[in-house]
């Protein structure tokens, strides 16, 4: 009899019940017997559960984690192995273990979930109901799989509904890569589908965490998003993309309607479920003032929020090492590494208190000296170098700089130092110490670094009115809906709304073009986002290549430690908007056409 190994590693999650996640069977089990009872059927697909990348683990890229964050312009890893860190000087090629396992992954997992679709029926002691309902689920996780694949990779291989033996013959199977609008069909489908089996299925409680029918419809938005960005529609870089019978893999012309069909699933979303089950999440001061800080903050730091569309129910967190400073001298619980480190271009993208760009005149940004100044995450005021004083409320969610405050106080009050000589910085730090001078701050909790009983968010409401503006400026530029949408993202953020206080509402398509992107980059910073949108965007070439600058950690007196120095030389070439499809792939299946330049 065929035998089926269920693997199960410690991080497998199904709900926030830590009970199930306990049930981990003792040895292997026949393949009948998987699908016999629901036990075994749940931790089956407890399995394909686990295959959700836990992005806080992006160091060592555990997890199924990629490495999103060091591979973009808004951060930097200290440490030599780090993935990212060999693709921004353009060191990688087909034959890289990171792009292998982001391939392996996902295929593996639809290979599961059409495992479950065509067997769960065996079940025995499954009700309708149930069936119905892991079957849905299993769809649903198979189209983001694809989603993930695509976002990666370009057009990819659809595999049918049976699920492909591990010892199949690629060849024979006559495995062909399919169109990118082949895939995003394929993708909606399949969402449109599964969201609609799971229009009953609670999605909170025991079963946070779970697909569901909002996951669904978010998703189906963001494949509909992807495939109307200038990558993939109309891309004439991709002219010779072409399959064995001359067929485009990339649109050639633009087709402005995949802006709209993607607005219209931004807004069904919106219309469906806002405010009722998401809203924009808040937080009030005692005396019942807004609070745009700890709103921005803690949006990242409340499970299951009112915003928070999907998290992760729980994973390895490297991260919380990653982004708590060296600290010399104090306890493990306030001592890290420091060493997820962000750029000097990224703190520049960040507005200033008055909602403007620093580069505008009127914005009152200093490039020199210093001031006696207050951060909202501070309790009095310190002398803070002027370029990060006067800044927006997500510039101190986001960014811990050189003599501020730590956010875990337990400890007394600790001034974290990135120079040279400071407490964190690398003099004292050996190899643990900031590359840029800064530290990336959000999403980390404000006690003990060790906790780690959190979830992981990974697509909060305010993603999707991002999306929703961005696709609607490019289709029906004048609609009142994007500077209504915007606003609430900048009115959450506490900095003045375009049209108030003096901000004029940018005046044409290009210029609120140039304002969406600015709020994303900032909204949503090292959320595992901008890799993927200046990618989408075709403007990678631009933003992640070059010279990239932070202060000079060198520096031995600290006076000198706030000179912007380049801190790397970057390399991003066009080939590299597709990752190559990995080598020992096309080895296996000589069918498989490798991306343009690969």
């Amino acid at each position: 009899m065929k035998k089926l190994i269920l693997i199960f590693a410690g991080l497998l999650f199904f709900s926030c019940n830590d009970d199930f996640l306990d049930q981990v069977p003792d040895d292997r089990l026949t393949f009948d017997e998987t699908f016999s009872q629901r036990s075994t059927v749940e931790k089956y697909l407890a399995n394909i559960y686990s295959r959700v990348p836990s992005e806080l683990d992006q160091r060592d890229t555990n997890s199924h984690s990629g490495p999103w964050l060091g591979a973009s312009d808004e951060a930097e890893y200290w440490v030599s192995f780090h993935f990212g860190n060999f693709m921004d000087i353009g060191d990688w090629n087909a034959d890289s273990g990171e792009t292998y396992d982001q391939w392996s992954n996902f295929y593996g997992g639809i290979r599961d979930c059409s495992t479950l679709i065509q067997n769960i029926g065996k079940c025995a002691d499954c009700s309708d109901d149930r069936t119905n309902q892991y079957i849905a689920e299993a769809r649903v996780l198979r189209a983001y799989w694809y989603y993930n694949l695509i976002r990666i990779y370009g057009p990819v291989i659809l595999m049918g509904e049976k699920p492909v033996p591990v010892d199949a013959d690629l060849v024979a199977l006559n495995l062909r890569r399919n169109s990118m609008q082949e895939c995003v069909d394929y993708i909606v489908s399949e969402l449109n589908i599964g969201a609609e089996a799971l229009k009953t299925v609670s999605f909170t409680d025991d079963n946070a965490g779970r697909m569901s029918r909002p996951f669904a419809l978010a998703i189906k938005e963001k494949a509909l998003l992807l495939n109307a960005s200038p990558l993939f529609n109309g891309n004439t870089d991709y002219s010779g993309f072409v399959d064995e019978e001359g067929k485009q893999y990339i649109s050639q012309s633009v087709d402005v309607n995949r802006w709209k069909l993607a607005a219209d699933a931004s807004k069904a979303f919106i219309d469906e479920y806002v405010p009722t089950t998401y809203d924009l999440f808040k937080e009030y001061n005692s005396d019942g003032s807004y609070n745009p800080y700890l709103s921005t903050r803690d949006v990242m730091l409340k499970d299951w929020n009112k915003e928070m569309i999907y998290a992760r129910p729980r994973g390895g967190i490297s991260y919380h090492y990653d982004v708590t400073p060296y600290h010399s001298g104090y306890p493990d619980e306030v001592h890290g590494a420091g060493g997820l480190a962000v750029t000097q271009e990224m703190v520049d993208a960040y507005f200033t208190a008055n909602g403007r760009s620093i580069d505008d005149p009127a914005s009152g940004y200093q490039t020199t000296g210093f001031s006696n100044f207050q951060a909202p995450f501070d309790y009095q005021q310190r002398q803070t170098y002027n370029q990060w004083a006067n800044r927006e409320p997500r510039f101190y969610v986001g960014v811990t700089y050189n003599e501020s405050l730590w956010l875990n106080r337990d400890f007394g009050n600790i001034i974290t130092a990135t120079w040279y000589g400071g407490n964190s910085g690398r003099k004292v730090g050996a190899n643990d110490y900031t590359p840029t001078g800064y530290m990336v701050r959000k999403t980390m909790i404000t006690g003990n670094k060790n906790n780690t009983n959190r979830s992981i968010p990974m697509l909060r409401l305010a993603e999707i009115y991002l999306d929703y503006v961005e696709a609607l400026n490019e289709y029906d530029a004048s609609n009142p809906d994007i500077l209504i949408y915007l606003n609430k993202i900048r009115e959450r953020a506490g900095i003045p709304q375009y049209g108030d206080a003096g901000l004029p509402v940018p005046a044409s398509q290009s210029q609120m073009r140039d304002a969406i992107h600015k709020e994303r980059r900032v909204e949503l910073a090292f959320e595992n986002v901008r890799y993927f949108d200046v990618r989408r965007w075709k403007e990678a070439e631009q933003k992640f290549g070059g010279p990239f600058h932070g202060m000079d950690i060198n520096a031995v007196e600290e006076v000198n430690f706030y000179k912007q120095i380049i801190f790397e030389q970057r390399v991003f070439n066009q080939r590299h908007y597709l990752w190559p499809i990995p080598q020992k792939e096309l080895n296996t299946n000589t069918k498989l056409i490798q991306n343009p330049g690969w």
